[in-house]
Order: C-alpha cells, then structure tokens, then sequence
C-alpha cells in the first residue's frame, strides 16, 4: 500500500499540474474585439468559366459595427430573455454545457452544448465552427478572460456586432438595414425580437425562405418557424419584465414582416441568379455552412460563360420586346421566363436566365425554379421507357411506330383491361386539345404532333413507375416528380429548367448522363477546398434508346409542333409542351453541343401561383412551339455560331411495331422499304366522329411506314396538340389532375426537392 504522504504528493502534483495548464492556457489567449472581427471581413470572388472575375460580393460589403447605445433596449432584453437569462449575474462560461459537449465528444457526437452570450460572442470573433474538444477548452479560458476584462455590456456590444443575421448582413446594423431599411435605433421591440430569432438561424428562419440550401426551408415552412420564435421571444421578454404590458400587447398584435430581398453592389442582371446557383452548389458539394461562406475569403471558378449568359438574356429581352407590351395589354403582365444551357456528355451548366433581375425585385430563379409542370415535354421520357422496358402486351422493347388510339376523350385502360376510375368511380377520360379523329397513329406521329391520348395510355401500359425511374436516371430530381396517375405522361411533374436541360442532354449524349454543375473549383484565402471535380458521367439509358428518341425529335423539328426551331439551320432535336389551362409553356432541344430549355409563365405576384396565359402575347393561347421555341432558336444561333454542325448518331431500329394497339381487329402494317425521308399524304378532314379514321394512305420514313396524319411541315391540314402549322387556332396539350399551383419545395438543382 502506497504511504498517505505518497497519495497526497501525487493528488497535489496533479491538482497542480492542472492550475499550471489552466494558468498557462489563461495567459495564452487574447480577449477578442469586433472592430477585429469586421476588419477581417472578406468578400467572395466569383469567376467566369474563362477565369475573369465576375463579381466580388459577401460580408466586406455589409457589416458594420455600432455602440451599445445605437442598439435599441429592446434588441438587448431580447437575445437576453432568448439565449441567456442570468447573463448579468453570471461569470460568462456554462461549466455543464461544456461538459456535456466534452461527453458528447467522447461518445462519437458532436460537441454542442448550451453556451452563454459570452462564449457566442468568442466564438463569433476567435472560432473556427469546427467541433472539436480543443476548440471547447480554448473557448472556455477565452470566456473566461472575456468576463474578467470586458463589462457585460461591452460583451453584449460585441455579441450583436458580429452575430449572423443572414442575407449576408453580420451585425445588428446591417440585418436592421437588410430586414427593414432603417437604422438599428430604430427599430421596435416587434422587429427586435423578429431579428433575434434569426439568430436561431437564419436559414430556417428567414420569411423569404432558403430552400436551395436545405429544402425543407421554405418560405411557409420559415414564416411559421419565425413567427412562431417571434412570439415566444416577446412572451419571455414580457415575463421577464423586460417590456410593459402595454409594450407586449401593441408588439404582439401583428408579425413584423420584414423586406423583400434587396440587390446587393454587382448583383444586377443575370449576376444575381449566377452567384446564387454558385453559392447554392459549394454548399451542397462540401462542409462550408451558411455563415461560414457569407463570412468571405472564398474564391469561386463556375462553368458559367460570359457570351452564353449574356446571349441568353438578348434572346429573352428580343423576343418579349416583339410579343410582349405589359404596358397596354393586362394579360402581358407578370409573365416570366426561366431558360438553362447544359452541355452533354460533362453537365456544365454554360448559361441561364433567371429572370428579370434582382434590381427589379425579382429574387426567385427561374432557371432552378420549382412548381411549373413541364407538359409534353415529358412525353420522350414516356417514349423512352416503353423502348427500354417494352410494355405488358409486348415480348420486348416496342417501337415508336407502334400505333395507339389518338382519338379525344379515349377512356385509359388499367393493364387488366378495366377502365381506370376517378375518385367518384366514374371511368377517367383523357382529353386532346382537339376533337380531330386522329384514329390509331404511331408513337411518332403522336410525338410530332404531340397528341396526348396515345401517351397517357402507353404511359399506363409501360408501367408509370418505369416511366419515373426513365426520367430520373437520365437527371430528373426524386422531389420534382408528381403522382403516378394517368396524367404523370404528359408532365404534370415539376422539375426546374437546369434539371429539363440536363435530362434532355442524356438524350443528345446517347445515353450518357452528368449530373448538371455549376461550380469547378474553390479557394479559401488561396488553399483549394475539396470535393468539386466533375460529376461522374454514367450510362443511364440503352444507348439506341437514347439515339432513337433523338430520331423522334428530330421530327418534331422538322415536321411538327417544334419547327419554329428549324430558322436555326442545323440538325437539332426538341419537344414543345403546353400545360393544363395554358399556365405554362416549354420548349426544350438539343445539339450534341448544348442541351437548352425554355419555360415561359405567369405568376401571381402575391400568391405565387400560376395564371393562365390565355391571351398572352394578343393570341387565344401560348405554347411551347411559340414563344419558348423563339427564344431558344435565337440563343442557339449566337451559342453556336462557328461551329460545326455534329448531327446525330445513327439510330438502329429498335423493338417490336404493336398496330393498333387495343383496336377489336388490327390492321397488319405494310411492309415498305424504309427511306430517311418522311412524306404524307394529304390529311382526312375532321368529323365529329370520335371512332378511327378510314383507312390512311401510307407514309413512310426512318422507322418504317405510318398512316397519315398532318400534311408534312404542318401545310394545311388540321394541327395536332401544341400546334404546329395549322388551319385552325394552334391548341394547347391538357393535362388532367396536374397540379399548376408553383409548390414550395427547392431546391433546385442541388438537392432537396423542388415542388
């Protein structure tokens, strides 16, 4: 047994060795200073995809410091009754929350803990937000040497100077002018208690919503979480006898709703939207918070290229110059336009056009917008399943001259035969925008001229699970995708314009696909951050699937709703789409160069949901072969000029041709030697007869032979959905059971949902 001498040696040694460590720790440490704090302010650099600079933006540009007699009681009593009650009474370091941060720590979990006004405000100068044991312990001599040189209401000073509002503002001066265009004096004990609940975070808390970062922030969901904060907030402060009865009744009566977002120095134009998709990356490709990237030093390389934005704009600007006058015709107003440019094969994103712009009080992208449903621009997705998977009548893969119904008001068949039923169990009807008798047609007649009642009930034959599972490997986000009813065919899914132009890239890389990125590099004060090399391009269709779609685009081009498209004047592929009561307008196609998609819509500025664009532009109706087609034919000229013009690879036919699927006595379809040219016959003129047209001449092209259908290049016969070249007003497709009310998922193209 060890003598009591021994133990005691040994018991005042380590005690010692303790006080000397903590001593020297103590000694070691400076008190921190928000005049430092600010100094060390740094702004973000953003780059061209060339390497010139963009635009430099972040906290350098907005942050300043104000004494504590600027900064109204109210503001004070706030983040005290909030976060620290006893923060005058006590000595400025929560001994049982380090320690359970430490015992965090030591079981695998990250070290939070309650920490006190003081340590906040050390961290908030001196700290990295690594979560480490070493970086607690240096917290806690700080705080310590903070309470013992500072005044409480120099810490506090310090704490509200340096503290993160969010919309990049650091300091209660900036979030006062950020939030509420006034100075911190000036602001209530309701709009105190607003800005303190920010402090909880302020991407979950900000009303304006942050669902590009996270997507469950949205504007609804962070209205309700800071709402909900705000009160709690003046509750506390009012049971802290912090404020008046009367200061708590007249604060509490009405949610102090803070500005719009306001356009920071350089984020005009297009500037705005490209550092937003940029920053939107970096923090979903890497461990940078929020606040750690607003606190600058960062230097960001995007694929972005200066010539493409800037054509993209024009394109936009040019083409609502000649069809748009919101100044003498209503229903021109509150139309918006998103449009992306991918490049196959890689997934950079070269160009977009995010609307109007943030000097114009237009904060939302359009380009990685949530809540537009795409309409038949869906429908290749529809095609593509059914060649890879086949359907439940085929032995295999089936090919696009496969003949369905095309008729208007056809019931949809479930795969047993039944009739698919609505919610009152009567039988679904699938309408077409006309009532032309349309008979049984093949899948790529039903594409050119984007006839809907063929791909509703394909749709339902290839299975709309496959149909979901297509799209998503060739880019489509899991949040943007809608219910898998009937409608699901004809796009009442709602992914962004990045998210259309990159699927739609699979298709022109034969199969090839890329997730879409925005950003190549980033530095931090010079050191190369981890984790943004290219994305891994995967094989995520059959390659002839992919060729074979092209092959039925190309035709939409040249031959039907899309050949507005054909002023570009090289080979290309695309699909129009037009929704459910005209609320939205698509086009979206390719070269192998540049995969680009064009919405086009009207919003309510208040409500944020769709309106009709019946009227638009002095026409019955906009769809997608009209205006989108317009402005993407004029980007793609000024994208591609002087380059060569690549085609397309050559498509082999592909599965078995099904006729007159469904019909109680099919015809057999002649067999004709192919040619690479489609020619028609004259079209039957329409009846009001909803049963299959007589006999078509036949027409033959790439895939075989077709019944007529349209003269060629649209000519003179009656037009299908979307419209096309026609004699009659230029239809619309309609979506059944589609939602058209803009959701309030986000994120866009960098995770989390979209709508």
């Amino acid at each position: 047994m060890p003598s009591w001498k021994l133990v005691s040696g040994l018991c005042i040694g380590f005690f010692g060795s303790l006080v000397a460590v903590a001593g020297i720790g103590y000694a070691m440490v400076g008190v921190p200073n928000e005049e430092n704090a600010a100094a060390l302010s740094q702004n973000n650099v953003y780059y061209w995809a060339d390497g010139s600079q963009m635009v430099a933006a972040g906290s350098g540009q907005n942050r300043q410091n104000v004494t504590i007699d600027r900064i109204p009681k109210a503001m004070q009593w706030a983040v005290i009754s909030a976060e620290n009650k006893t923060f005058y009474q006590d000595s400025g370091v929560d001994p049982m929350g380090i320690a359970r941060a430490v015992a965090n720590m030591a079981r695998g979990g990250d070290t939070q803990g309650g920490s006190t006004i003081t340590q906040q405000f050390v961290k908030n100068t001196y700290l990295t937000q690594e979560q480490s044991i070493s970086r607690k312990f240096k917290e806690m001599f700080i705080s310590i040497k903070v309470g013992t040189k500072l005044t409480k209401s120099e810490i506090l000073q310090g704490y509200l100077n340096t503290s993160y509002y969010g919309r990049g503002a650091y300091g209660i001066q900036a979030a006062a002018q950020t939030y509420y265009g006034k100075e911190a004096y000036q602001l209530t004990p309701s709009e105190c208690a607003f800005l303190a609940a920010l402090l909880k975070g302020p991407t979950y808390y900000d009303p304006a919503g942050n669902d590009g970062i996270d997507s469950t922030a949205t504007a609804d969901a962070n209205r309700k979480r800071s709402e909900e904060r705000w009160g709690w907030i003046l509750e506390q402060m009012h049971n802290d006898k912090r404020i008046t009865d009367k200061q708590y009744q007249d604060a509490i009566k009405k949610y102090p709703m803070p500005d719009n977002r306001k356009a920071s120095k350089g984020m005009t134009g297009q500037i705005g939207y490209l550092a937003d998709t940029a920053k939107k990356y970096v923090l979903n490709h890497s461990n940078i918070s929020e606040k750690q990237f607003d606190q600058g030093g960062y230097q960001i390389r995007t694929t972005f290229k200066k010539a493409n934005v800037e054509a993209l704009a024009k394109a936009v600007k040019k083409v609502e110059k000649e069809k748009l006058d919101p100044k003498n015709r209503e229903l021109d107003k509150h139309v918006q336009f998103g449009a992306a440019s991918v490049k196959p094969k890689d997934g950079a994103i070269v160009a977009l056009y995010g609307g109007a712009g943030y000097e114009n009080g237009h904060f939302n992208n359009n380009a990685d917008t949530s809540g537009v449903p795409v309409g038949s621009t869906w429908k290749p997705f529809v095609l593509a399943a059914a060649m890879e998977h086949g359907t439940y009548r085929s032995d295999g893969p089936l090919s696009p001259l496969s003949k369905y119904n095309g008729n208007d008001h056809l019931k949809v068949k479930n795969n047993d035969g039944t009739y698919v039923l609505k919610k009152d169990n009567t039988p679904f009807f699938q309408e077409n925008e006309s009532d032309r008798p349309w008979g049984y047609i093949s899948l790529y007649k039903a594409m050119e001229q984007s006839v809907n009642t063929p791909f509703v009930q394909l749709g339902m034959d290839v299975g709309m699970r496959n149909v979901r599972d297509v799209a998503e490997k060739a880019g489509i986000l899991d949040g943007s995708f809608a219910t898998l009813n009937p409608s699901f065919a004809l796009g009442t899914s709602t992914p962004s314009a990045i998210r259309m132009a990159d699927a739609y890239a699979t298709f022109a890389a034969a199969g090839k696909q890329a997730a879409p990125y925005s950003v190549t590099s980033v530095k931090f004060n010079g050191q190369e951050v981890e984790g943004f090399d290219k994305p891994r391009v995967t094989q995520a269709m059959p390659e002839n699937v992919a060729n074979n779609v092209t092959k039925v685009l190309e035709n939409v081009i040249q031959n039907g709703t899309g050949k507005n498209a054909l002023a570009l004047g090289r080979t290309a592929a695309g699909k129009t789409g037009t929704t459910d009561e005209n609320k939205s307008a698509w086009f979206v196609g390719y070269t192998q160069q540049l995969s680009t998609s064009v919405a086009m819509f009207r919003e309510d500025p208040k409500s944020a949901k769709l309106l009709s664009m019946n009227g638009t532009a002095g026409e019955k109706s906009i769809h997608g072969g009209d205006v989108p087609t317009l402005v993407w034919t004029e980007y793609m000229k000024a994208a591609l000029k002087g380059k060569p013009d690549l085609g397309f690879p050559e498509a082999e036919k592909i599965g078995e041709i099904q006729d007159a699927v469904g019909a109680p006595s099919p015809t057999p379809t002649p067999s004709v030697e192919p040619s690479e040219t489609v020619t028609e016959s004259p079209s039957p003129s329409p009846t009001e007869s909803s049963t299959p047209s007589p006999s078509p001449s036949d027409t033959c092209g790439f895939f075989g032979c077709e019944e007529d259908g349209g003269a060629q290049n649209g000519g003179t016969g009656n037009g299908g959905t979307d419209g096309g070249a026609s004699t009659e007003p230029t239809p619309t497709d309609t979506n059944l059971d589609g939602g058209n009310t803009r959701g309030n998922g986000n994120g866009g193209i960098f995770g989390g949902p979209e709508g």
